[in-house]
């Protein structure tokens, strides 16, 4: 090509070519199959030659167990079938399937080398998640005072100060926010406050449930088997797109949290509105590939790239998008702690795996560390975290901030602060990288007091006295957020084993993924 690029082409007939302008070439009479392929070094021209008689017509993934991705691809042809595995898949790669790793013969990408993989079928193995309602480790004996004094201010406020927001994205951070003192109370041995989160909850939550909330609430869409709000079914731009496909698992995350709390406090409560709480699941979570099904499957979920794109139906020139992992990971998590409440083994398994991965997706794609080669050397040397990730390209600034507001780039791939977000940020070397790249920019004008918090909170991970000065003197809090949740957080840091947060040695799932 005058690109200076070389092809191959492979033809299973006979075939003549002939260059009928500059940019088309023409086969007259040709019946067949056709293959091309990108020749980036002669030395993998021998290895496109040995496989080029099979090739994919279909792959079916599947996730039958728990922490397990199965692709099985099906095939034409003859001889073994060579695929392209990126870097994730590599990592998960289980050594008890029959593949072959082929370890030079690579192509770059802007997800990394995608590197060849030979075998009809892949196991995905990811070690296991435990959707734990409270911290991993306990608050300190120390800090349980002041974490309890912050609680009972914090939930004696929720009297006086109702939602006024009809934003599905903002309420369920409202509600979710709230949800957060019950389990926190629990932690901390003060249920005499969870009876007023209860009514708080059930006051706000139940009208989105029932119908009966005035200005929003939502309905099922048949054409793309979903739900949307009542104002995005009026205004594709309301509710950030709603109405649009965009954002689901980010909004009904918290609302999702907000009603396994409930369910969990008040068992009634949950067992009646049991069927809205599985509609939302069923929203994004579906797994059914009937033919008619309600719900689409696993609408936000890709099931190849392992994480979640938060676009919905509207077309953008670099493809699909998603800027807040841990709000992807916060629905999932949210989805497994609602079967936790219901006692559904299968909503806790699905929704810890999914959990699971789209963590792992995070620290690969989200996540830049110093001296990493998955991107070019410019791009990694000036960010610590990606702000909007497409499928074909890496933005460094967000939908609503510039690149220079790093303590948002940190923020929105931190939000909500959960028991799960220990899991989400394991290693302590690159959450000191986080920080320290993030720090300078808290000294700009303006910078929003909410967002601070989020960088305290990952200092907390390895300078827990400095981040707790910093962060009692803090003057608010994001929407989603508390000082309740942030010193519950801080109080329940430790000190961590080889600069590694161990979060999968206490998973009760672990027998079950051998």
């Amino acid at each position: 090509m005058n690109s200076g690029q070389t092809f191959l082409l492979y033809a299973s007939a006979p075939i003549r070519l002939a260059q009928s302008s500059v940019t088309q070439l023409s086969a007259p009479g040709f019946s067949g199959v056709i293959r091309v392929a990108y020749l980036p070094d002669p030395s993998m021209e021998a290895v496109l030659d040995q496989y080029s008689r099979c090739f994919p017509t279909a792959g079916e993934a599947s996730l039958n167990r728990p922490f397990c991705v199965e692709y099985t691809w099906r095939k034409q042809g003859w001889g073994d079938l060579l695929m392209l595995a990126h870097p994730l898949h590599l990592r998960l790669l289980s050594e008890d399937c029959c593949v072959r790793v082929l370890d030079d013969f690579r192509y770059r990408s802007i997800d990394g080398d995608m590197v060849g993989v030979v075998g009809d079928s892949w196991v995905l193995r990811t070690d296991p998640v435990s959707p734990t309602w409270h911290s991993m480790r306990g608050i300190s004996d120390d800090g349980v005072g002041e974490v309890a004094a912050a609680l009972r201010k914090d939930v004696d406020a929720l009297a006086s100060s109702p939602i006024t927001t009809t934003s599905s994205y903002f309420y369920g951070k409202a509600i979710a926010r709230a949800a957060r003192f019950a389990v926190i109370a629990e932690e901390v041995g003060c249920p005499d406050v969870i009876p007023a989160v209860q009514r708080f909850l059930k006051a706000t939550v139940t009208p989105w449930l029932d119908g009966s909330f005035q200005g929003n609430g939502f309905l099922y869409e048949p054409k793309w088997g979903g739900l949307v709000t009542l104002q995005g079914s009026k205004d594709t731009g309301a509710d950030f797109g709603f109405g649009i496909y965009n954002d689901h698992h980010y909004h009904l995350g918290y609302f999702l949290y907000a009603i396994a709390v409930l369910a969990k406090i008040d068992p009634s409560w949950g067992r009646k509105y049991m069927p809205q709480a599985y509609s939302m699941v069923a929203d994004f979570m579906t797994l059914s590939r009937k033919h008619g099904a309600s719900y689409t499957r696993l609408r936000m979920f890709d099931l190849w790239k392992l994480h979640s794109w938060a676009g919905g139906l509207t077309e953008f020139a670099d493809g699909r998008n998603q800027e807040s992992t841990s709000e992807a990971v916060n629905a999932y998590y949210s989805a497994a702690l609602l079967g936790l409440s219901y006692g559904d083994t299968h909503l806790v398994s699905i929704g810890a795996t999914l959990t699971a991965l789209e963590m792992l997706a995070a620290q690969t794609w989200w996540h830049v560390r110093e001296g990493d080669t998955i991107y070019e050397d410019d791009f990694t040397g000036n960010n610590r975290v990606v702000g909007v990730l497409w499928a074909n390209k890496r933005d460094s600034g967000l939908w609503f901030a510039p690149p220079e507001w790093k303590e948002c780039r940190l923020g929105i791939q931190l939000l909500p602060v959960l028991p799960i977000s220990e899991a989400l940020f394991p290693d302590i070397s690159f959450v000191k990288e986080l920080v320290d790249w993030t720090m300078p920019a808290l000294s700009r004008e303006g910078v929003g007091e909410g967002w601070k918090g989020f960088v305290y909170a990952l200092e907390g991970i390895y300078n827990k006295e400095s981040a707790l000065q910093k962060t009692r003197a803090l003057t608010g809090h994001d929407d989603g957020n508390s000082l309740t949740n942030l010193l519950w957080w801080l109080h329940s840091r430790g000190t961590a084993d080889d600069g590694v947060v161990g979060f999968s040695r206490c998973c009760w799932y672990r027998q079950y993924c051998h």
